[in-house]
């Protein structure tokens, strides 16, 4: 690898790594803005998707630079196949923090309600699996990356399980379908996040291991997929 190439790939890592950070702090002040009905803080979230989305056109621009310029192969070429990847999936979960922080907005402007069921373990197992799809990044760890791929069941378990407990409490408090309807709405923005937490450790088992590992559960328990 020529210095020049090394330099631009180091920056490159650096970039997707900030920007890594900055994401998943902004679904963990999404979910907080929803479970203390801080319209403030929401709107924070809100107004700051323009952030994300400067820092991923910016990232994608330096991917497709390194490729015209460099022509990597091998590690180097996975690697950037990967960042543009993963680029791509935080842009999105920001998208996603953005929509609960909205949820967060209408549900705080409702009649007052406890949150009647367990919204804050989903939002917790689905921050832990961003959280350590986002560390197999930094440390390229396959390990890591696969049990995260393979907690995904439980985070769409979950909000099944939500979307049932919504539809017997409208029958039984109508006058909390609103609420009821943006924190159904908002487990499903956090399914979604999970899933995308899942792409990310997918793409880092094929950064690391050149392994494409989509639709194959098995491969998710082991390096050799046995």
């Amino acid at each position: 690898m020529s210095v020049h190439l090394k330099r631009e790939i180091d920056n490159l890592k650096e970039r997707i790594l900030s920007l890594s950070a900055v994401v998943e702090d902004r679904v963990h002040q999404a979910v907080k803005s929803l479970e203390t009905r801080d319209s403030e803080l929401a709107e924070k979230i809100i107004n700051g998707d323009v952030e994300i989305d400067r820092e991923e056109v910016e990232i994608e621009e330096d991917c497709l630079k390194i490729l015209a310029l460099h022509q990597p192969v091998a590690v180097d070429l996975r690697l950037i196949v990967a960042v543009l990847k993963i680029n791509n999936d935080l842009e999105r979960i920001g998208d996603l923090a953005v929509n609960i922080a909205r949820k967060a907005a209408a549900f705080a402007s409702q009649p007052p309600m406890e949150i009647p069921f367990d919204l804050a373990d989903m939002s917790e197992k689905t921050q832990a699996m961003l959280r350590d799809s986002l560390d197999s990044l930094v440390n390229l760890d396959t390990s890591l990356a696969r049990r995260v791929c393979a907690r995904d069941d439980e985070v769409d378990r979950m909000k099944h399980e939500i979307r049932l407990q919504v539809e017997q409490m409208i029958g039984i408090e109508p006058k909390h379908v609103t609420s009821l309807l943006k924190l159904l709405a908002a487990s499903r923005n956090l399914e979604r996040i999970a899933d995308l937490a899942t792409n990310i450790a997918e793409d880092v088992i094929y950064m690391v291991e050149g392994k494409i590992i989509r639709h194959r559960a098995k491969d998710y328990d082991s390096p050799t997929g046995n």
